[in-house]
């Protein structure tokens, strides 16, 4: 079965692209989002904490 996969995979052209971009993107997603984290103020931490807990911002469920 492998060989057969494997076969199909080495006669399409560019196909060691892909693995390039998907491993450039996943790079550029977590380098965002540790440079997020670390910027983020503190207050809005503590903010987006609470919301859980926040009466105020509930919606009551429809019944």
């Amino acid at each position: 079965m492998m060989k057969i996969v494997k076969h199909h995979m080495e006669s399409i052209e560019g196909i060691a692209t892909y693995p390039m971009i998907s491993l450039l993107i996943f790079f550029v997603f977590f380098t965002l989002l540790f440079w997020w984290v670390f910027t983020t103020s503190k207050e809005r931490i503590k903010e987006m904490e609470e919301m859980p807990l926040d009466d105020q911002n509930q919606k009551p469920f429809d019944q």
